[in-house]
């Protein structure tokens, strides 16, 4: 997690990013917060979506399953077993077979599958695995974002991210604006990409609009 926080403030660096909306999903959420709470200043506005960067005890089993010795080696990069499923669990809608194709496509090898593997490996469920003091940084900052324009949309249907997680944003950051999806999955956009459009746009021009 902490080479991720610091590939992106590289990233952003060398980009000359000087300010940005953020949008968080997924393993982005404690990636993009741990470059937020450095660079506070740096924030127009926070758009966040079935995520955390904050640490709850839950894990599903079927996540736990791919982190386990050699097992987990064998389904992520030998059968593509967490990226593939994926197209299908992480939505509640069909998705295009274009669109599935285009999720799956940078995972065709097991090389080009240990970015996934590591990221599971590197979930920090344990007190002493290295990314948890990372995470604890992550949650210690969010206190100095609280005051940043955020939009929270979250899809309802998430078996990983639930609504624990997004009770836990709420509470964290009690005037963001929030959307609760009841039937979208995981990858929200895909279940209710018109309605978090409808969402985003007006955000999107208010956080500009108070930056002039």
């Amino acid at each position: 997690m902490q080479n991720h926080i610091d590939n992106l403030e590289q990233l952003l660096d060398h980009l000359q990013v000087k300010r940005c909306v953020l949008v968080v999903h997924d393993w982005g959420g404690a990636i993009g917060m741990g470059w937020a709470g450095r660079h506070p200043k740096r924030i127009a506005g926070l758009v966040v979506l079935n995520t955390a960067a904050f640490f709850l005890p839950r894990i599903p089993f079927r996540i736990s399953l791919c982190r386990w010795p050699l097992l987990g080696a064998l389904l992520v990069r030998g059968l593509n077993g967490f990226a593939r499923p994926a197209v299908s669990m992480a939505v509640k809608k069909k998705m295009d077979d274009r669109v599935a194709a285009g999720f799956i496509a940078p995972y065709d090898s097991w090389a080009n599958r240990v970015a996934i593997h590591r990221f599971v490996q590197d979930i920090p469920m344990h007190r002493d695995y290295p990314s948890r003091q990372t995470l604890s940084g992550v949650e210690s900052s969010l206190k100095g974002l609280v005051d940043k324009p955020m939009l929270i949309c979250w899809g309802g249907r998430d078996f990983c991210f639930n609504r624990q997680f997004y009770d836990q944003w709420r509470q964290r950051f009690p005037h963001a604006r929030a959307r609760y999806f009841p039937d979208a999955g995981h990858y929200v956009l895909e279940d209710a990409f018109p309605e978090i459009i409808h969402e985003i746009d007006p955000f999107l021009r208010c956080c500009h609009d108070h930056d002039e």
